[in-house]
């Protein structure tokens, strides 16, 4: 059709969409009856309000069958929302993460859980251990590790206090902006940020605000509030806390490393079902023996049977000078032969084990 025929124009495009628009909106409405009527069969039946698996088989689906130009990766974005509006139909999914609002990980819960669940800002990383474990909410986000601070020590400490499993992660990009109530670099007298985003950002502070005091506070979403309520001072966060706490956004990315991802984990107390054809990931808390020899032991039997060990760990025992948990992750699910007869062996020679997740690979 030629570019200029009746059909083509811009208008006529425009009037297509629009139709388009609505017919999408008429089924979009009955997938939601639809999902609000298996939500009153799941009340009746007493099964779980949240189904992980299917929603990973929904993915699936959607992936087999798109044929472009939308990429799979945009498509499980949209139906992502889509199912997460029609879990609030039936029931607000309740979600607790390390607070307050504006955080990475703030915005890693909504990355993995969309915007319509109730997303709860606590004040810890313990507290989002406790509230899950006591069944105050459903699901918990925590930070575990970023690639040029490493590891969040206390993250890992506290797997072995509480009944939670890990059901999931999430990988996130991360964006360092300086946010302040003016838009003048010259003004600021104070900067405010997480330790690790500081640490994150050091060329850039010491090129741009040499003698410009540097405070670190236990959140960059705390650092936007702060400097949100004090004239003069600005933060280190992101795009978003600019938007919640109204800050004007000086410059953006001035993070030393562009590739800076933190993985977060989602905590919950049951543990995930198995999806085929899923990339997994199974992570164990296990101690041994202080003696020569024990620890190669323990492992040899990931290399015998072909598991990739992508991270290994370890922290002090409480209480216990000098002696320590190990935490492994590994590549496959808990019931996949070779992960199975590998985990059965460091089972027998280990003090203490625990498988505490066997769950899908995060995506960027």
């Amino acid at each position: 059709m030629a570019k200029n025929s009746p059909g083509n124009t811009i208008d006529s495009l425009r009037a297509k969409i629009d139709f388009l628009d609505l017919e999408l909106l008429k089924l979009l409405n009955q997938r939601a009856r639809l999902a609000t009527k298996i939500g009153e069969a799941k009340k009746i039946e007493q099964g779980d309000f949240h189904v992980p698996s299917r929603e990973q088989k929904i993915y699936q689906q959607l992936e087999r069958h798109n044929q472009g130009p939308l990429p799979n990766q945009a498509v499980r974005h949209i139906f992502r929302e889509v199912i997460s509006a029609s879990l609030a139909l039936e029931k607000p999914l309740q979600v607790a993460y390390l607070g307050p609002r504006g955080t990475f990980t703030h915005l890693a819960g909504q990355k993995f859980f969309g915007y319509s669940a109730e997303l709860r800002p606590v004040n810890s990383i313990k507290e989002v251990f406790e509230s899950v474990d006591k069944d105050r909410y459903i699901y918990g986000v925590v930070p575990v590790e970023n690639t040029t601070e490493g590891i969040v020590s206390h993250t890992l400490d506290m797997f072995t206090q509480n009944r939670v499993f890990i059901s999931g992660e999430i990988l996130l990009q991360i964006t360092h902006d300086l946010l302040s109530q003016s838009n003048d670099p010259g003004a600021i007298n104070k900067i405010y940020s997480h330790p690790q985003a500081l640490a994150q950002c050091r060329t850039y502070l010491e090129e741009h605000f040499p003698t410009v005091p540097v405070i670190a506070v236990s959140s960059t979403a705390q650092a936007a509030m702060m400097a949100a309520e004090e004239p003069g001072t600005a933060a280190i966060a992101n795009e978003y806390a600019a938007s919640v706490y109204h800050l004007q956004v000086i410059e953006t990315s001035i993070q030393d490393i562009s590739h800076n991802i933190t993985r977060f984990l989602i905590l919950s107390t049951q543990e995930t079902s198995h999806v085929p054809g899923e990339q997994y990931k199974t992570t164990v808390l296990f101690s041994a023996k202080d003696q020569a020899g024990t620890l190669f032991s323990l492992l040899k039997p990931f290399s015998d049977h072909g598991v990739n060990l992508s991270k290994i760990e370890s922290r002090p025992k409480r209480g216990e000078p000098w002696q320590y948990m190990f935490f492994i992750d590994l590549d496959g699910y808990q019931q996949d032969e070779n992960v199975a007869a590998a985990l059965k062996e460091l089972e027998e020679k280990s003090q203490y084990y625990k498988v505490i997740g066997s769950y899908i690979k995060g995506r960027i």
